[in-house]
């Protein structure tokens, strides 16, 4: 696997670059693979389906192989985990992802990005968290599609630790050095663009189906379902700097309104802890 030290030149190279390189998984997903393909007489696709989106390296690697690989019969989009390992079926799916390369062995020599490439997936597995939850309360259509989509909503920064170690560490140092600075702004300093900009067109290098890249569109906001997927991104990245960051009222406010639960409610579901609860709710008259 290789590791990019300087910045290239558009977004396409990035692209490029990134679709040849082997994707890397968790060290965690390998063992867990492992252990259902010695069971795989009696494993179900829905436990494997938890494992894969357990990862979102692994979520990448599996849609892109399908959509990437689809036959004349395939007349329609994969857009979630169970339906995407049905297509395959079992003995398939542990052929074709039985030796993979793991994240750690790839970032051995770099312990820093290493630790912020596992806080950006935590971070992505709670926006799927979220989004689901949410997609539920809204009785969404499909609440698979749009927690795969809340699971890859920032999947250029998870590659960009990944194949870019040294320089995603210069962007985060930028951010620590001035509060105010935006992450586009230190992005574009470094790599030449942002991550959202070369997300927009790795997707459709990847040809993941049109659903998911439309839910992961903030163009395209006024869609509730979009907007699921990008409020859940927003206050997974706002709250993990903690109960204290500035944005989280406004982004109460909106998913108060796309839920229509009421902000009590809301609070104990997002797991709010004591301490944070007098900061989000209205005095009590008197």
């Amino acid at each position: 696997m290789v590791l990019l030290a300087q910045p290239l030149e558009s977004v396409d190279a990035y692209v490029e670059f990134f679709t040849s390189q082997p994707l890397p998984v968790l060290k965690h997903t390998v063992r867990e693979l492992a252990s259902l393909r010695a069971d795989m007489d009696t494993v179900s696709g829905k436990r494997l389906a938890a494992v894969v989106l357990g990862d979102p390296l692994m979520t990448m690697k599996l849609l892109t192989y399908l959509q990437t690989h689809r036959g004349h019969s395939q007349n329609h989009d994969i857009t979630t985990i169970d339906r995407a390992i049905m297509m395959l079926g079992l003995e398939s799916f542990f052929r074709l992802f039985g030796d993979m390369p793991t994240l750690e062995e790839a970032l051995a020599a770099h312990p820093k990005a290493l630790l912020g490439v596992l806080k950006v997936i935590g971070r992505a597995r709670k926006a799927a968290h979220y989004a689901r939850d949410w997609a539920i309360l809204r009785h969404d259509l499909d609440v698979d599609e749009i927690t795969v989509a809340a699971l890859l909503a920032e999947a250029t920064e998870i590659l960009c630790w990944t194949f870019a170690p040294t320089l995603t560490e210069r962007v985060y140092a930028m951010q620590r050095a001035d509060r105010n600075l935006r992450s586009v702004v230190a992005q574009r300093a470094v790599f030449g663009t942002t991550a959202q900009d070369i997300q927009h067109a790795l997707v459709r290098a990847w040809q993941l189906p049109e659903l998911l890249i439309t839910l992961m569109d903030p163009n395209q906001a006024d869609n509730p379902r979009v907007r699921n997927v990008l409020l859940a991104t927003d206050f997974a990245r706002h709250v993990a700097h903690g109960w204290d960051d500035a944005a989280l009222p406004d982004d109460l406010a909106a998913i108060e309104q796309l839920v229509h639960v009421n902000r009590v409610q809301l609070l104990h579901r997002l797991g709010a802890p004591e301490e944070a609860l007098a900061r989000f709710l209205p005095a009590e008259p008197g």
